[in-house]
């Protein structure tokens, strides 16, 4: 018994000498060695301990090295992947017998990791020499699952914490820097509050954070927890005070507040800067926050992004190919014009000023492709350039590119109606189309805001159903194709009083006009102070590869009664339009001394955009006066004078109208001025001879009787 006795007491001696006496006494090559190898054959990579290694077995393992490094991947450069200046970690052994983890100290100093993209690959994939990765962990195919047990042990760490850490990042076309990383947790147990609070520096910005987790024991068991989280910082202010729901899947929810300054200088960090402006500044949103893996709703009582507020439901889904966000906003007013892209550089017309001509400069759609979206919104009024609509819902709905936008209801100046809005970037060339519908408008302000014309006044009814495509403003307008109507009615055209146009005319001819009265374009009164009133005005149009036909327009007043047709070509920029006014009652009152029912006197209006030229169309009106002539030559009863005969035929045929085969004879087909018609010399001819009769009669002086 005594032999066994010192049997024991040697074996006891032993085991101490080995715990406190072999670890000093053996050299730290004896295991740098076998440690760097089993590194390395489990990473893949060259593992080097370069500096001092200790060991300490009892009463805790505790491991000491430093100058610890990792091999950068062939190819990626000779620095290493990873590396840091000294690695601590110590676990007490005792308490591992009871199943209980005491990680006393686990500290990296220094840490460097150094992550590089490239067109071949990364430097993080851990493979082998022959290119296979290294294997995987086992799964159990079910996930992640919050159950009762998934935690049946004990834990606590002790001093856990990364002092002075650096992460860089380069893909070759961005370089991403994250430095000072400090870090602290502290987690007395498994079954205790848990605290993490930690600051880092990244791309040159200043951030703090903090969060904590009410029991890391109820969270893996499936159980109610609270958390919280904090972010701050120049970047953005960000607090959630919530908690993960009870079950086996992820799911939390909770009140959020985040305000962010500047979401440009976000952009710009997160290495997507916005294009320069004023605009696109400031956020925030307070409410309530839920979410799952892959999906985050928020319920926002109070949500501004620079001067708009309002509130809004909205859900994230991340688990598609883009990320998708629906849900409904709610704004008492919304001006979208700051967010508007830039107008398109035009080059500036020929005359200085005008419209300019259609750009050639690419649009681009690019963007849509970003997210997919379907969003519901009300907004109180919006503005949208020079239009104001106000009690507007909108939905909006962006799918792999295609956008679609359809105002279900809008109310704007005075009137109702409805719109939908495509721009398709799906294929190689954007396409576009409108329909709408609106009743009820005040036409003036609304077409002056809409497309800058204000030479129509009154209440009216339009309708637009529109396609184009084409990667640039002058494609758009080649291929524009569609159809429209409008009706409007008490309103008057401004520009051009057609009443007193009628009496100009129709004194030049039969008798009335004063000497030095001009024909052609100066028979037509027009000016900014002119005006037509009309009760009802009323036509449709079509439109193919640009080209603009109307033929059926038609204006009725009490005066009057004007009809109308003509094309306009949008990619030329130019219109050929005419009018045929006819008097249906007494003008007096408009100017005129004379009962001219029934006279018709054809207006023309041709030109390019910036030179549109507005007169009496002298061709319609010259081969009016050669058939009339002739017609009263030839069906004269013998009285009178042939000049009265001829001024006679004129007014006849003026009454009747003319034949006009809505062509612009003015060039010929080499594109050179080609010479008046004869029936148009005739018209010119009539006309300076009568004022050359006018004349020469207040020159001449009669005779003595006696």
């Amino acid at each position: 018994m005594k032999r066994l006795g010192l049997a024991l007491g040697f074996i006891v001696v032993l085991l101490v000498a080995a715990v406190f006496i072999l670890p000093a006494i053996i050299p730290a090559s004896t295991y740098r060695e076998p440690v760097e190898t089993a590194a390395r054959d489990a990473l893949n990579r060259d593992v080097s301990l370069g500096g001092d290694i200790s060991l300490q077995v009892f009463p805790q393992l505790q491991i000491r090295a430093s100058d610890v490094s990792i091999a950068n991947a062939p190819g990626f450069g000779e620095a290493a992947f990873a590396e840091m200046r000294e690695m601590r970690v110590g676990v007490r052994l005792i308490p591992l017998l009871s199943r209980r983890v005491e990680i006393t100290e686990f500290v990296l100093v220094d840490p460097t990791i150094r992550l590089e993209q490239t067109r071949s690959g990364n430097n993080w994939s851990f493979t082998d020499p022959d290119g296979a990765a290294a294997p995987a962990p086992a799964s159990s195919g079910e996930g992640f699952v919050r159950r009762e047990g998934a935690l049946p042990l004990e834990a606590s760490f002790g001093d856990v914490r990364i002092e002075n850490g650096a992460l860089y990042f380069s893909d070759g076309t961005q370089n991403r820097a994250i430095t000072g990383l400090d870090l602290m947790v502290a987690l007395p147990s498994l079954d205790t509050e848990t605290r993490l609070n930690g600051a880092l520096n990244a791309d040159g910005e200043s951030l703090d954070f903090s969060a904590t987790i009410g029991s890391i024991r109820d969270f893996f068991e499936g159980r109610e927890t609270p958390v919280t989280l904090g972010l701050g910082g120049n970047l953005a202010d960000v607090s959630f005070d919530g908690r993960f729901l009870a079950g086996e899947a992820i799911a939390f929810d909770g009140a959020l507040d985040a305000t962010i300054p500047s979401i440009r200088n976000l952009a710009a960090f997160a290495g997507a800067p916005l294009p320069p402006g004023e605009h696109i500044e400031g956020f925030r949103a307070v409410g309530t926050m839920t979410g799952t893996p892959g999906e985050i709703g928020l319920t926002a009582s109070r949500l501004e992004f620079d001067a708009i507020a309002g509130s809004a439901e909205l859900t994230a889904n991340m688990t598609g190919p883009r990320p998708r966000l629906t849900g409904s906003l709610t704004l008492a007013e919304l001006d979208v014009n700051p967010y508007l892209p830039a107008p398109v550089e035009r080059p500036a017309p020929a005359s200085g000023g005008g419209v300019p001509p259609w750009s050639e400069a690419p649009i681009d759609l690019a963007g849509l492709g970003v997210v997919d979206t379907d969003l519901r919104l009300e907004v109180g009024r919006l503005l949208v350039q020079d239009l104001e609509i106000t009690d507007a819902r909108l939905r909006a709905r962006l799918n792999n590119s295609r956008l679609e936008v359809t105002l279900e209801n809008i109310a704007l100046y005075a009137g109702q109606g409805s719109a939908t809005v495509v721009a398709n970037g799906r294929g190689n060339r954007p396409s576009f189309s409108l329909n709408a519908s609106l009743d009820g408008l005040d036409s003036g302000p609304f077409l002056e805001a809409a497309a800058g014309f204000d030479k129509l006044r009154g209440t009216g009814a339009l309708s637009l159903d529109l396609t184009a495509a084409g990667a640039s403003q002058a494609a758009i307008m080649s291929s524009l194709d569609g159809s429209g109507d409008f009706s409007f009615a008490d309103g008057a055209l401004v520009g051009i009083n057609v009443a007193q146009t009628i009496r100009n005319v129709s004194s030049l001819v039969g008798g009335g006009g004063s000497q030095g009265e001009a024909e052609d374009e100066s028979a037509a009164s027009t000016g900014e102070q002119q005006a037509t009133d009309f009760s009802s005005l009323t036509g449709s149009f079509t439109i193919t590869d640009g080209q603009v036909a109307q033929r059926d327009l038609l204006m009725l007043s009490p005066l009057l009664r004007i009809e109308g047709a003509g094309s306009v070509d949008l990619p030329g920029q130019s219109v050929d339009y005419r009018l045929r006014p006819r008097a249906v009652a007494s003008i007096e009152g408009q100017g005129g001394q004379r009962d001219l029912r029934g006279i018709t006197v054809p207006i023309r209006l041709r030109g390019g955009f910036n030179s549109v030229s507005v007169g009496v169309d002298t061709e319609a009106v010259g081969e009016a006066l050669l058939q009339g002539a002739v017609n009263s030559a030839l069906g004269g009863d013998g009285s009178g004078s042939p000049e009265d005969a001829l001024r006679d035929g004129l007014l006849n045929a003026i009454g009747l109208g003319g034949e006009d085969d809505g062509q612009d004879d003015s060039n010929d087909e080499n594109g050179e001025e080609s010479r008046p018609d004869p029936a148009e010399q005739l018209l010119r001819g009539l006309l300076n001879q009568r004022r050359n009769r006018n004349e020469d009669t207040e020159e001449e002086t009669p005779a003595d009787p006696q």
